[in-house]
């Protein structure tokens, strides 16, 4: 493996650190129902980008990483990112070729999705009531996705990451 494989491996592996990090971090209460779902945009960019090598598999390593570190059912978000992240790899050649726009609206529908496990999951297993401020983060993911697509296309770039 020359060097350059090795940076870019390396750049990938780094936003899906900071994705994680953006999650987790601390938001005051006013937005905190509003907390895009940072990793599930990074996973989803990387998914179509590159599916033959970050999918299903790093999805669910990540989601019970996630799940550990919310301290949250483990294997709920594993199971609902590795859920989200087979839709998008069953699809990608379609999503790749979508505008921008459209794209945005799927990630939102992906994001909605996600959450949406996510709650059946916990209502199955310790009786969740639903809230509709749990479908926030689907309004926020739609307004951030086109900043982070591009900010995510500038580092596979530069990156060169294959």
């Amino acid at each position: 493996m020359n060097i350059q494989a090795a940076n870019g491996r390396m750049a990938v592996w780094v936003t899906l650190f900071l994705g994680i990090l953006f999650q987790i971090m601390p938001l005051p209460e006013v937005v905190e129902s509003w907390r895009p779902d940072w990793l599930l945009m990074v996973i989803i960019y990387w998914a179509v980008a590159l599916p033959h090598r970050y999918n299903i598999l790093t999805a669910w390593v990540l989601g019970v990483a996630l799940d550990i570190l919310l301290g949250a059912n483990l294997g709920i978000r594993a199971l609902a990112l590795s859920l989200v992240v087979y839709v998008v790899v069953l699809h990608f050649q379609r999503i790749r070729h979508f505008p921008r726009w459209q794209q945005t609206l799927l990630v939102m529908c992906l994001v909605l999705l996600y959450h949406l496990v996510i709650f059946w999951l916990e209502f199955v297993i310790s009786g969740a009531k639903f809230e509709p401020d749990f479908l926030l983060p689907a309004v926020s993911s739609l307004v951030i996705w086109p900043w982070l697509f591009l900010i995510l296309r500038r580092v596979r770039r530069l990156y060169k990451v294959r």
